[in-house]
């Protein structure tokens, strides 16, 4: 679109820095990008797994291997391909596999429960599945109510180092159940001898910026969960912004790769913007803080990204005096809302830890791929989520509306930009409700989030309209409320939410997981609604505070509050 149709306000121009405002972007399939870099760095590490590292050019060579697969088992252009894989090689291979034979790769959890897994086979008319072998059983329960003509069994084992392999099968691997012999599976080594039976020469498919290539699925944790339809274009425009809004990176630079493939987050900032960019990725298969803080260092990891969740995690670790983290140099927190608190005492732990850098906060939806927006590496404002990436643009309307709000005043966030989706798969009046075009010649998302911008661009996220709590007409957002239950000296974290009542309608109740050293007695409670009280009005208080050893956290990390929420409505039915 060109500058002359957009008359947007970009009040964040003069704060680029070293950004430039606009960026020339791809316009052929996500493989491509990738090629693209390995053409130029061929023999660079692309990614390390368990200690084993695979170069740009070996990469390619397994891609195209799993592509001429795929392509012999009868994968076509615009097939379904359902990756359930944690962050190992096969999962990188197949991803660009499928978009190099021009199929659109669904991506799922492969802790997800039957019934969803049979859901997003089903939602996206996938005929082809491919997950590990301790997943297997879940798959084969299923199958039947799906239209899955095939389904690709890899191990663990086989994309590790043979040292490292010994140890696995005595350890992790010897709990994996074995698969029958006559299962109707195609193992991973019996899947990639197909690739010698393709005499498709032009197993390659032309696929252009605009083509389908992903489909990822909004969180669940707000209504029905749909299937996000991501294009080329999309991932590889995330690419060169991520790369764009961190004039430090350079090829070669090292990313940890925590976050799983199934999130835009892993998918789109972990894998993508590196693979396409010359970055290299180590890939974490299933995290644990531990192991995690381990890689930093074994590393010298230059990048990590992650939910705050994870960054409470990696405070409370035992060992970790001795740390170095002086290699990073960007740390990046998404996914959910990062409170001031954890933020301070975040910043601090890297200073103690040689870090130069502090955490920068960012802010996107999967509608978007993930990120649209970061904390600028040169200024930060307390609270606030940044400002948007090159070509992308926010504005903070009356919800619902195209009304755009004076600079300060609360409102929704909108966002608009090349990482916007192409549609919600089989939801055409969803889709139509959450893209619309406005007269600035822009189409917007309608996030559903809450937020203002002042007059320099900076966004402060207020918390998601689904969230606000309605209590005697007064709106609570609970994610103002838990920055404040959170700076107090017993809490590690808490999760507010409204509970119905027949007076106020709603009212407010709030949940806390204490540090080590509190009780969860009458005395802490008391403390913490005293620490309330001074801080919100008296309509915002929470009536109670229930202690919890874990607040349960949804497939990401984020704190489930709707499964609080639905606790405590069980809890009113049993009563009533």
């Amino acid at each position: 679109m060109s500058e002359a149709q957009i008359t947007a306000k970009t009040p964040w121009k003069d704060y680029m820095g070293e950004v430039p405002m606009h960026l020339d972007y791809f316009d052929g399939s996500m493989f491509e990008a990738v090629e693209k870099i390995a053409k130029q760095y061929p023999n660079q590490v692309a990614f390390d797994f368990m200690g084993k590292s695979t170069t740009y050019r070996q990469m390619v060579t397994e891609i195209e291997r799993c592509a001429k697969a795929l392509k012999t088992i009868g994968i076509r252009e615009n097939d379904k391909v359902t990756i359930a894989m944690p962050n190992c090689p096969q999962a990188i291979y197949l991803f660009y596999a499928v978009n190099l034979v021009g199929g659109i790769a669904n991506m799922i959890h492969p802790l997800s429960a039957e019934k969803e897994i049979e859901f997003y086979l089903n939602e996206s008319e996938s005929v082809l599945a491919i997950t590990l072998d301790q997943f297997y059983d879940k798959f084969e329960r299923i199958r039947q109510n799906t239209k899955v003509v095939n389904i690709v069994i890899a191990s663990v084992k086989d994309a590790l180092s043979k040292p490292i392999k010994a140890g696995y099968m005595l350890t992790a691997g010897r709990k994996i159940e074995k698969i029958p012999a006559d299962a109707p599976v195609l193992m991973w080594k019996d899947f990639l001898r197909l690739s010698k039976s393709c005499f498709y020469k032009t197993y390659k498919v032309e696929r252009t910026g605009g083509d389908p290539a992903v489909i990822l699925y909004s969180g669940g944790t707000t209504g029905t969960t749909k299937g996000i339809v991501l294009t080329n274009r999309n991932f590889n425009a995330l690419g060169q912004q991520i790369v764009a809004t961190n004039p430090m990176f350079r090829p070669g630079d090292k990313m940890l790769a925590a976050m799983p493939l199934f999130h835009g987050f892993g998918l789109g900032v972990c894998v993508h913007s590196m693979l396409s960019q010359g970055g290299r990725c180590i890939l974490i298969p299933r995290f644990t803080p531990k192991s995690y803080a381990k890689q930093i260092t074994k590393y010298h990891c230059n990048f990590i990204a992650g939910v705050p969740t994870l960054y409470e995690a990696l405070l409370r670790l035992p060992g970790m005096e001795k740390a170095d983290f002086s290699s990073l140099k960007g740390v990046f927190s998404g996914g959910d809302s990062l409170s001031i608190e954890l933020k301070k005492k975040f910043d601090r732990f890297l200073y103690d830890h040689k870090a130069v850098i502090q955490v920068r906060e960012g802010y996107g939806t999967t509608e978007t791929v993930t990120a649209c927006c970061l904390t600028p590496p040169h200024m930060h404002k307390e609270g606030s989520i940044g400002i948007p990436f090159p070509d992308t643009y926010i504005k903070i309307v009356e919800p619902g509306t195209d009304r755009e709000l004076p600079y300060g005043e609360e409102g929704e966030i909108l966002l608009a930009g090349p990482t916007v989706m192409k549609e919600y798969m089989k939801h055409p009046e969803e889709t139509a409700n959450t893209l619309r075009t406005h007269a600035d010649g822009l189409t917007w998302v309608y996030t559903g989030d809450l937020g203002t911008m002042d007059s320099e661009g900076f966004v402060f996220f207020k918390g998601r309209a689904k969230r606000m709590i309605i209590s005697s007409g007064y709106n609570v957002y609970p994610a103002q409320l838990e920055n404040i239950i959170d700076a107090h000296e017993a809490v590690q974290m808490s999760c507010v939410i409204g509970v119905p009542d027949a007076y106020k309608m709603q009212k407010v109740k709030a949940f806390v997981k204490l540090n080590a050293g509190f009780k969860p007695d009458e005395e802490t409670k008391q403390s913490i609604l005293d620490y309330c009280a001074k801080h919100v009005a008296k309509y915002a208080m929470p009536y109670d505070v229930e202690f919890r050893e874990e607040l349960p956290k949804t497939l990401v990390g984020k704190v489930a509050y709707r499964i609080l929420e639905e606790e405590e409505l069980a809890k009113i039915e049993q009563a009533g």
